[in-house]
């Protein structure tokens, strides 16, 4: 896109927005034109193709603040779309002489009381294109074109998505829509809730040639009524009994696969204790996590009778050692 593209085509007009739209409005109108004009909608169609990439030329320009700026600014010069013809002195107004002589002091008729700024348009450079470009954007020399901007990084683009828990531990691939394109992004496997996905070049085109931005993808996973994701580990909680738990013994804890483990749960095991089962966690590319096994201890609601006696026999036979006797000096600890 050249810089007499810049002047020539009405970008607020391919959008159907007004000149004093604001950024929210001129999102929606693009991304309801590009659903409308999208080559996927309209395969085949010519037309449409071309209309697609008019609109996303005109949001290119429009949605970056100074890209914006430029665009209305040298509108403005050229009253609003008139191409620049220079002249070879005491032509019509409204040239190229006409529009630098107001900018910088020169626009007075001749014998008015000052020097007349004069301009000429050669075909070896230094000419018209040459001035706008070094005003708005030129870059090291390189000819950009009247008015271009120079090649500029597009913007990166965020969105979201959720998974369902199994997914998110096994990978997944999700189709999203952003910006009225339809993306088919590759989700790895053993991706924790809150983690962003960046997908290179998937965001805004880049302006006069630059690279588009990338896409920034929040995954969000649903919850599981069993496991949850720890990095590439699987968490679960085991409720055990106080007896299991005092005596030791051995429980059969189930996995995400289906099929279950036997884990040794040590004598003498304190609740939240977590025991860890290697390698049946989340299989990545890196490696396979491991199970982590939270220990419960399950206080019973309700005692027979004979039940309760041996615990009172029990409490009485202990060595009545004072439990709360640490949480007590570290509270006093200054």
């Amino acid at each position: 896109m050249t810089g007499q593209d810049w002047i020539e085509k009405d970008f607020y007009a391919a959008l159907g927005v007004p000149k004093d739209a604001d950024d929210a409005a001129i999102k929606k109108a693009y991304r309801k034109l590009a659903r409308q004009y999208h080559p996927d909608q309209n395969a085949g169609d010519a037309a449409a193709e071309a209309r697609f990439k008019e609109i996303g030329e005109a949001y290119a320009v429009l949605s970056d603040p100074e890209h914006r700026k430029q665009y209305d600014a040298l509108r403005a010069m050229a009253g609003g779309g008139a191409r620049f013809a220079p002249g070879p002195g005491g032509g019509a107004g409204g040239g190229f002489e006409d529009i630098f002589g107001a900018m910088f002091g020169g626009g007075q008729p001749a014998g008015a009381g000052g020097p007349r700024v004069r301009y000429s348009q050669t075909t070896s450079g230094g000419g018209f294109e040459d001035i706008l470009g070094s005003m708005f954007g030129g870059m090291g020399g390189q000819r950009t074109g009247f008015g271009a901007p120079p090649a500029t990084r597009g913007a990166d683009v965020e969105t979201s998505t959720t998974l369902p828990f199994r997914a998110a531990v096994e990978g997944a691939t999700v189709e999203l829509v952003v910006d009225g394109r339809k993306i088919t992004a590759r989700i790895p496997a053993g991706v924790n809730d809150g983690r962003k996905i960046r997908l290179r070049g998937k965001g805004r085109p880049g302006v006069a040639g630059g690279p588009a931005g990338d896409l920034l993808i929040a995954v969000h996973v649903a919850g599981h009524p069993v496991f949850s994701l720890d990095g590439t580990s699987l968490r679960v909680t085991v409720p055990v009994t106080f007896a299991e738990a005092t005596l030791g013994t051995t429980v059969e804890v189930p996995t995400l696969s289906g099929d279950a483990v036997r884990v040794k749960i040590p004598a003498g095991t304190p609740s939240g204790r977590v025991l860890r089962v290697k390698g049946r966690g989340v299989t990545t590319a890196k490696g396979t996590g491991d199970l982590l096994v939270t220990v419960q201890v399950v206080v019973p609601q309700k005692l027979s009778r004979k039940a309760k006696e041996a615990l009172e026999e029990f409490a009485a036979e202990s060595d009545h050692e004072d439990v709360r006797a640490e949480l007590r000096r570290q509270a006093a600890a200054r």
